[in-house]
């Protein structure tokens, strides 16, 4: 493909390029950034772009890539590094030191609402929530795969309504 060709082509979607760019950085400038940045790989690599292809994916993905190296550059750069004596913290950023406690209560709380599901409910619940499917659980209970979908639903919504009810959300 010749460079006016790859030119008026990367030119009709410009507008679209644009807009993923402010889809991904949420940010005007950075998206203006992002845009040229993409411009520049794009022009500098189209003799790897094959004609006849969609080239909307193409430049979408050299963008994507394009913000994803960024992002991981820019986190590179925030990372902590401490090399004082004391172990004084420079550079922390906001960090600080997760508390479970909560979270490990509500858990317990969750497992008490499934423990009092009715045995009907709570074993098709239990088998897909460790990762089974629908076949797999209705081969070994022998129910129906329409039954135990149900069942699955039914044991949700009685979690649903338990969990609103002691305030758990």
């Amino acid at each position: 493909m010749n460079t006016n060709t790859f030119t008026v082509e990367f030119s009709a979607l410009s507008h679209h390029l644009r807009a993923f760019a402010y889809t991904l950085t949420r940010d005007s400038n950075s998206a203006e950034d992002l845009f040229q940045e993409t411009a520049l790989r794009a022009f500098r690599h189209k003799d790897k772009y094959s004609a006849n292809t969609n080239m909307k994916a193409w430049l979408s993905t050299i963008m994507r890539n394009a913000f994803i190296n960024s992002f991981r550059r820019k986190k590179r750069r925030r990372a902590l590094q401490d090399t004082t004596v004391e172990g004084v913290l420079l550079n922390s950023s906001d960090q600080s030191v997760l508390n479970n406690g909560e979270e490990n209560l509500r858990l317990r709380e969750l497992y008490r609402i499934i423990d009092e599901l009715d045995e009907g409910l709570k074993r098709p619940f239990l088998l897909a929530y460790e990762g089974y499917k629908y076949e797999e659980i209705h081969q070994m209970m022998g129910l129906p795969v329409g039954t135990i979908k149900s069942r699955i639903f039914m044991a949700r919504k009685a979690m649903k309504a338990k969990i609103r009810e002691r305030a758990l959300v």
